[in-house]
């Protein structure tokens, strides 16, 4: 059994709808998934796991989401070792706000590879202007990449 957990960070709810779906797609006798938004979070929330997924949108000027700043700030104070833990990255942006286009998602991507976790797949990037249902095309990513992850755990152990 593959435990996943989904950590949402949102500002107007796409994102959380996103991991909703992704979670009901995943979510079946082979993976057991569990959502929490990221909410009063620390780093605290990576201890007894392994496998992650970053699910985020972006928000100001390239931001994480108010809802995902702490936990984002303790990772950057607490400095955790994570060699242990396995992520992958949703990132929802916008091309039209250019060079911080699905910064949200890429700032824990980069946070997270720094502290030694290790990325599964690529990094699922929607577009916003693109008139793409961001859950449809999360859905369709997630299915592809649990089985890297089901490969990259099988070989880890």
């Amino acid at each position: 059994m593959l435990d996943l957990t989904i950590l949402v960070g949102t500002m107007t709810g796409t994102a959380q709808l996103v991991a909703q779906e992704v979670e009901l797609t995943l979510d079946d006798d082979q993976t057991r998934v569990r959502t929490q938004l990221m909410d009063g979070l620390d780093a605290s929330v990576f201890k007894g796991g392994r496998l992650f997924l970053i699910c985020t949108s972006t928000y100001g000027q390239g931001d994480v989401p108010d809802n995902a700043k702490g936990l984002f700030a303790s990772l950057c104070s607490e400095r955790p070792d994570l060699r242990d833990i396995r992520y992958g990255v949703i990132a929802l942006g916008d091309r039209t706000y250019g060079d911080t286009f699905c910064a949200g998602g890429r700032r824990f991507d980069a946070l997270l590879t720094e502290l030694g976790a290790q990325r599964i797949g690529e990094l699922m990037l929607h577009d916003a202007s693109a008139g793409t249902m961001p859950e449809e095309l999360a859905c369709e990513w997630a299915s592809g990449w649990i089985a890297q992850c089901r490969q990259a755990l099988k070989r880890a152990a």
